[in-house]
């Protein structure tokens, strides 16, 4: 038996409905964890930025201000970072507005395992970033970049120039700067990685101060808070930090 037109014009209206992508939804934030694991990062070291991340995000400090943004998610990434070709996205965008896939997302960075082992290209992790938020599944209010490292750029272009380019675009690069073999490189950071709208450093002294740094700097980033400069000594959680 035909249709109707009205009927035809429903059916058909439908299928084209069906067949359009979903529209993206909004977050307040879609942020970029790139992880150096460049050769000066041991594997204790490299255990030790992992383990910073994913605690941080099983903390109900940092779930509650998720859930406290406008749009009550984020999206967040986890790439690892050395050599000029060696960029590799290990936990790739991940939706996260409540406990629970907080903790998935946790469970999905401990499950990860070291990419790479090389020099320190830190303008090609910066165009690696830029890749990975030009395909971020949602619609951010802010993007931003998060750099941790213990060591200068001693290869690729220079980290200055991309910098300058993300930053023109409105993205937010912030720094996480691990001073424990080179003293100076705050100061390298602060001049030629930071950057962008509320672009802000971190700094600790050794790599087992990274684990209270990361959770206090993944929470500004969420708030959208600038921080004290210093990060908290070693040992000291997000609880006593506040």
């Amino acid at each position: 038996m035909p249709l109707s037109r009205p009927l035809a014009f429903a059916f058909l209206a439908g299928l084209c409905l069906a067949a359009m992508p979903a529209r993206a939804a909004p977050v307040d934030l879609a942020l970029v964890l790139a992880v150096d694991v460049s050769g000066s990062v041991d594997a204790e070291e490299y255990e030790l930025q992992h383990e910073g991340i994913a605690r941080a995000f099983e903390t109900s400090q940092l779930v509650d201000a998720i859930r406290g943004g406008r749009n009550g998610a984020i999206d967040v990434l986890v790439m690892e970072w050395s050599d000029r070709d060696k960029q590799v996205v290990t936990v790739d965008w991940t939706r996260v507005s409540d406990r629970a896939s907080a903790e998935r997302f946790a469970t999905a960075v401990r499950a990860t395992r070291r990419s790479s082992n090389g020099l320190t290209a830190i303008g090609d992790a910066l165009i690696a970033a830029e890749a990975a938020l030009a395909r971020v599944p949602d619609t951010p209010q802010r993007r931003v970049i998060d750099v941790s490292g213990d060591g200068m750029a001693n290869i690729g272009p220079p980290p200055q120039q991309i910098r300058d380019r993300l930053a023109a675009q409105g993205v937010t690069i912030n720094g996480l700067a691990i001073l424990k073999t080179e003293p100076w490189l705050d100061s390298y950071y602060d001049q030629y990685v930071v950057g962008g709208p509320g672009g802000f450093l971190m700094e600790v002294e050794d790599f087992p101060s990274f684990i209270a740094a990361m959770q206090q700097k993944l929470l500004n980033e969420v708030m959208t808070a600038r921080p004290i400069r210093r990060a908290a000594s070693s040992g000291r959680s997000l609880d006593q930090m506040q």
